[in-house]
Parts: C-alpha cells; structure tokens; sequence
C-alpha cells in the first residue's frame, strides 16, 4: 500500500477541483466575491471549461484563507503562544496543550502541528489547481493573467508561514499526476525562499494597485511587494528589502489616524491595508459565515460570547512607553469599557484580552460565529515602513531609518504632546533596537513577534525563560503524521 504526505485527505488524490459545502465555494464576479452562496461537489472531469469555473476556483481559494485550520487554534499554537507577546489564556483547564508551545514541549505528535501543515498545503493545493487549469481556459486574458498571478500571491502566503515555522518543507508547485508524486521529500528552506520570491515577483508584474468595489480584498501589486520585502527581510537581503518598501510607498498607502479605530469592522480594507484576510457575516449562510478568528480570541464571558485564548502577557503590557495609546488599543483590560460601550466584567478567568480581534458585542447575531465579520490584518502599511526602517538602518542609512520609523510613532501618538518623542539617535545598534522595540509594540497580537525573535537571533535571549533551547526551537517540529504518511521519506528536524 502506497503511502502519501502532505497530506492524501486534503489532496483527495486531485478528483475534486471546487471544495464541498463545508469549504464554501465562492461566487462569480457579478457581486462582491465574498458573497458566498454554498455548492456541491463538483468532479474535475466537469470543472475548468469556462471562465465562471475559473472565477469559482479562485474564489475558493481565498474563501479556504478563513477556515479553521489557517485563522484558529493552529496559527495560535505555531505563530503566537511560543512568544513573549501571549499566553494560552480561556481557563487552565482548557485546552492546556497550548501550554506546551508556551514551553516549548510540544512534540511532533501534537496535533496543531498536523492542522497548520495541512491548512498551508491545502491553501497551496487551491492555488496549484488554479496555476494548472486555468491557463487552458479559453477566456478574458486579462482576466485569466491576474487570476493565476492571485493563485501565485497565495501560494506565496502559505509556503512563508511553512517556511518560518519548519524550516525545510517539502516545495509542491503543481498539482500531482499520479501516486509516485505525492511522496516527496523535504525541499532546503534556501530554495522554498526562492520560489517564494519568484511567485510574488511574478504576481507583482501582474497584479493590480486597486479594486473595484466587488474585488476589494484580492492581492494586489502593492500586497506582492510588501510580502516579497518580508520575504527578503527574513533572509536579510536588505537591499532588497529596502528597494521593494520603496516601492510599495510609492502606491499611495496611508496610516490610518486612529489606531485603535484601525481594527474595527467598519475601517476594514482602508488606506493602511496592504492585504486583509476577507471575513463576512452573511445573514441566510452560517456555514458560510465561518471564520472564528475573532471568536476563539474573544472576551471570555456571557456577555462577550468569546473563548478567551491568546490573551497578552504582562511582559507585552511593560513593552509600552508611557502613555502610548496603542496600549489600551491591543489590550482589553478586564474591568474596562471598551470604546465602543462593552462593558468587561471585573472578574473572570483571564485579566487581558487581544483587542485587535475585538468585535462589538452589539454587532454579534445569534447562530453566526462570534465575531465572523472580522477581517485578518495580515500586512499592514506601518509594517511596510517598519521594514524599510530596519534595512535603512542595516544598510547605514539612519536618516531614512527615522524618517519611516518616526512616521509609525507620529500615528502612534495622534497629536498628543509629550508621547512618543521621535527617536533621534543615529547609532546604529541603539536604531536598530528602537525599531525592534516599535515592531513589538505596533505589530503586538498579530502572530509576528515570536517569528521576529527568532529571525533577529535572540530566541535564547528573549524565550529561554519559556524553555527555549537553541539549535531546536528555531523551528518547531515536523508533524508526525507527515513522516508516517511519508514511509519515512520526510525526515524530523533536529533535536525532535
């Protein structure tokens, strides 16, 4: 008996092309692509002749960006919780194997890992179906060129958050023909990050700068530029770093004024959004309706409705300067009032919670997921100015350093006189640590800072209190299903 990875239940051996019900298959273009109206199975033997089957594929595509196993509990457990940011949070009780990505304990069984791996391959199978059918499809070919540079921008997305979280990780860049190219072994991180780079390159020569209304939401130049610029900053290719944050500050983008207004349902896709997650509460379609980003973050309560878990750490709450209002914008204390008039009761299992994730109880609707409507901030214009900072700085040029960095600090403090003084030095480990302290703080709760950690080489420094051991929690390890469903082609990174 054959034995396949990566994995057999979501490839599903390539005879479906359009997800079932429970994947929500999108619409066509005659609306909004978020509208999304459930359909059946449909055999690939019937799929990929026109281009309304090419609007569905792609709009499939995005829709996956949102399930469970790419927006909850694994992202939680592989990108936050092993930061100094957050906690577990919910009761102590409650699903306590968080704690051992907090401690760096978790083990290759642990079955987050299985989700996260298998959420990023799936979001890769959806693209590759999209790169390998579409290109037949006798359609607009305009069309046809920005749906496949689309298909390349997500590709991109998953293959980055493999990439930082496992290291090696085996590179798939079309959709398997038959069972011996299922089984494949691990792909050197050195090569996934070049064919990363070369599908946003390729999407960013494609892709468009805006959106009409019905398509706001889908990658664009700008989204390509700023994901390559991340990609490069993780390799510490600086120059390029700093010639494609130049470039996307060139497209227009704006900071938000209100910081903390920034995060809420109504400001969503606005001038500081580079790429959003796209979350929709669609009366009619629970199932539809399906993120629970929001809801598994939420304010633990009856009358928040939410789960409680990845709450702050008291460690990210003395990261904060006085009086920098960004502090009280991440962070629902509990006891407060929100400044939308939820009022969190006083007691309960957790004193914090990630107001980034923050919706309005008035805005809840019985028998929809707390929260669905949330969008997931995934790049945003102050990072992409963050990043130029930092390689300005790694490349001697403070003046642009503290240009852009003190452009954040400036939004930051709104006006207010006596906050968040621009920073001024011009020595470079002094810069160079102001504008990790910056990311910290303007970024904190976006499931970035345990990545940046381990990219700036202080994961003993910062997390060996946690039970950081370098050499080993660079990476966490490969899933245990994954070696298993491999015959042991997929071999553990080291220290597992």
């Amino acid at each position: 008996m054959k034995k396949y990875h990566n994995t057999i239940n979501l490839l599903q051996k390539v005879k479906w092309v359009v997800p079932s019900v429970s994947l929500f298959i999108l619409a066509g273009c005659q609306s909004s692509f978020l509208d999304v109206p459930p359909q059946g199975q449909q055999s690939s033997e019937a799929f990929w002749k026109n281009e309304a089957d090419a609007t569905k594929a792609v709009n499939a595509m995005y829709a996956n960006l949102r399930e469970w196993k790419n927006v909850a509990f694994a992202p939680v457990a592989v990108e936050s919780v092993g930061s100094d940011d957050t906690e577990k949070g919910s009761s102590a009780s409650d699903a306590t194997f968080f704690n051992k990505f907090d401690t760096f304990t978790a083990s290759s069984t642990e079955g987050q890992l299985g989700d996260f791996w298998g959420g990023q391959y799936q979001n890769i199978n959806f693209a590759n179906q999209v790169l390998d059918n579409i290109p037949a499809i006798s359609m607009d070919a305009n069309l046809k060129s920005r749906y496949l540079a689309e298909a390349k921008f997500i590709r991109a997305y998953a293959y980055f958050r493999l990439v930082r979280a496992f290291g090696d990780v085996p590179l798939r860049l079309h959709v398997p023909k038959n069972a011996s190219e299922y089984n494949i072994p691990r792909t050197p991180k050195a090569q996934i990050w070049a064919a990363i780079e070369q599908d946003l390159k390729d999407a960013a020569a494609v892709l468009p700068q805006s959106y009409g209304a019905a398509d706001v939401g889908r990658a664009t130049k700008g989204a390509a530029l700023a994901l390559n610029a991340k990609v490069a900053m993780y390799q510490k290719k600086w120059s390029d770093v700093l010639a494609l944050t130049n470039q996307v500050m060139g497209l227009g983008y704006a900071l938000f004024p209100n910081y903390e207004q920034l995060f809420r349902i109504q400001n969503e896709n606005s001038s500081e959004s580079v790429f959003e997650i796209q979350c929709k509460l669609i009366l009619g379609n629970p199932d539809a309706s399906n993120s629970q980003y929001s809801q598994i973050q939420g304010v633990r309560a009856s009358v928040g409705g939410g789960w409680g878990f990845n709450t702050p750490t008291q460690s990210l709450v003395d990261e904060y300067e006085d009086g920098d209002p960004r502090k009280d914008a991440t962070i629902i204390f509990r006891g407060e009032t929100t400044p939308e008039g939820d009022v969190i009761p006083a007691a309960g299992d957790n004193p914090m919670y990630n107001q980034k994730s923050y919706v309005p109880f008035s805005l809840y609707v019985s028998g929809y997921n707390e929260g669905a409507e949330q969008n997931i901030r995934v790049i945003r214009y102050a990072e992409v100015l963050l990043m130029n900072a930092e390689a300005a700085n790694e490349l001697g040029n403070s003046a642009q350093a503290l240009t852009s960095l003190n452009a954040v600090r400036a939004r930051a403090r709104g006006g207010k006189a006596g906050i968040l003084p621009d920073v001024i030095t011009t020595d470079q480990a002094k810069l160079r640590a102001a504008v990790y302290h910056e990311r910290r703080v303007e970024l904190a709760m976006e499931f970035d800072r345990f990545f940046d950690v381990i990219r700036q080489g202080r994961g003993a420094a910062v997390f060996g209190p946690k039970g950081f051991k370098e050499g080993r929690n660079e990476v966490w390890p490969i899933p245990q299903t994954e070696i298993d469903l491999s015959a042991g082609l997929l071999k553990q990174n080291a220290g597992y």
